[in-house]
């Protein structure tokens, strides 16, 4: 009797702690798993634009072809107030040494917008996770490529290519995810007001952290989306997989915080790194450099006609000789 009593006391425990964990689950509204299409050509719960083509095994955002823009995004908002976000991935190419650009996870306001920003609007709102390809040369950065960061933008802060975002971006890491034959994660874990970036590219099934910075304020209410282009230089940017989780924080007053409202913020930013603009020539250096060719121009003249008078004299006096 003693023991049937100690097993239905075990029994009763599990589905308590069962019960406690109800909150820790997969969102299905928010994720993204094969089989994708549902009826016609439509993915329930999410919209496609762009260069973006859906097949059997993935979605592919870009081909391997110059100046294409894709992106998916998110139809119904996030209202999650800690969350993680895993997405299964693969980029690659024909590519050695050249490639690009590259694709960006987002947490926006706005969702189905272009612009420059890998494929989506610039001055945005929320949060990107930037998955970075191509290499600017135009100054140095201190990283290699690929490279990983995080932005988090009010509306307020422009995206720079050139300084590829070093100047806006809370953290980075480098990251060679690109042309690797098995597959690719990264994941994105909001818990507590601190973003936690991590990555699985050595096929180990064990996360790796790239990066944690404490204190970012994200609203609730956003969308969740991601974008890619290529340019000059291209690439395959695949999605294979998207997957959010709710995260199970019990007595966490801030769970209580109205955060619809707020506007995304960090407390915290990389130093700015230097950066070396290609020089620009004022008028008055233009100016200068036309009298300095035209003092040439004239030098040059002028040792000619020295050379032909020269040779005139040399072949008077060797006439003169000659008689």
């Amino acid at each position: 009797m003693n023991v049937l009593s100690f097993w239905i006391l075990i029994s009763v425990l599990e589905l308590v702690t069962a019960e406690w964990n109800t909150k820790d689950y997969m969102k299905r509204e928010h994720c993204l798993i094969r089989p994708y299409q549902g009826s016609g050509m439509t993915i329930p719960y999410w919209d496609f634009m762009g260069s973006t083509m859906v097949t059997n095994n993935y979605i592919r955002l870009t081909p391997d072809s110059q100046s294409k823009q894709g992106a998916i995004w998110n139809s119904v908002p996030c209202h999650v107030r800690n969350w993680e976000l895993q997405v299964h991935f693969k980029v690659h190419g024909k590519g050695k040494d050249l490639f690009g650009d590259g694709f960006v996870i987002w947490y926006a306001r706005e969702r189905m917008k272009t612009g420059p920003v890998f494929g989506n609007q610039d001055y945005f709102q929320g949060l990107a996770i930037i998955l970075d390809t191509y290499s600017n040369h135009n100054g140095p950065h201190n990283h290699q490529h690929p490279y990983i960061s995080a932005m988090v933008n009010n509306g307020s802060l422009h995206y720079d290519h050139d300084r590829d975002g070093t100047h806006t971006q809370i953290a980075g890491c480098e990251a060679n995810f690109r042309n690797l034959e098995h597959d690719t994660h990264i994941s994105m874990r909001y818990e507590r007001d601190t973003l936690t970036v991590s990555t699985d590219f050595s096929n180990k099934a064990a996360w790796k952290e790239c990066f944690s910075v404490k204190d970012i304020k994200l609203p609730t209410g956003y969308y969740f989306g991601i974008s890619a282009t290529t340019g000059d230089l291209s690439d395959n940017h695949d999605i294979l997989s998207i997957r959010l989780f709710e995260l199970d924080l019990p007595d966490d007053p801030r769970d209580q915080e109205d955060r619809s409202n707020i506007l995304p913020s960090a407390a915290y930013f990389d130093a700015p790194r230097e950066h070396v603009d290609d020089p620009k020539q004022s008028a008055l250096s233009r100016i200068m450099f036309f009298l300095l060719m035209l003092v040439v121009a004239l030098a040059l003249i002028a040792c000619v006609v020295i050379g032909i008078m020269w040779y005139q004299k040399h072949q008077e006096n060797s006439r003169k000789r000659f008689y």
